[in-house]
């Protein structure tokens, strides 16, 4: 498998592992009365199960984002994004005479 597809599948499920613990903590501290209404209602776990997906896909997304510039992905490498610089920079001159 390459490289990169390894790299992608591990933060994923780093991803919807941080969104279950997220749902859980909303669920648990009753944010917005959530908790209650998610246990009081039939059908309460698709609820749960939409935001967890929601929040993986987010997550995931926000993970892999990060691995990739900052050399996380354990292929070596200095583990710090280069600057790239685009341009020179240009003097440019000052007029001090006062109008």
């Amino acid at each position: 498998m390459p490289h990169l597809v390894r790299l992608y599948i591990r933060q994923v499920i780093a991803g919807f592992g941080l969104a279950a613990f997220f749902v859980g903590g909303l669920l648990a501290l009753n944010v917005a009365n959530l908790g209650h209404l998610v246990s009081s209602v039939q059908g309460g776990w698709i609820a749960v199960a939409m935001l967890w997906l929601a929040n993986g896909v987010v997550f995931a997304g926000v993970q892999f984002a990060l691995a990739l510039p900052s050399g996380r992905d354990g292929g070596g490498g200095s583990g710090r994004a280069r600057p790239v610089f685009l341009a020179e920079p240009v003097p440019v001159r000052i007029d001090t005479r006062r109008r």
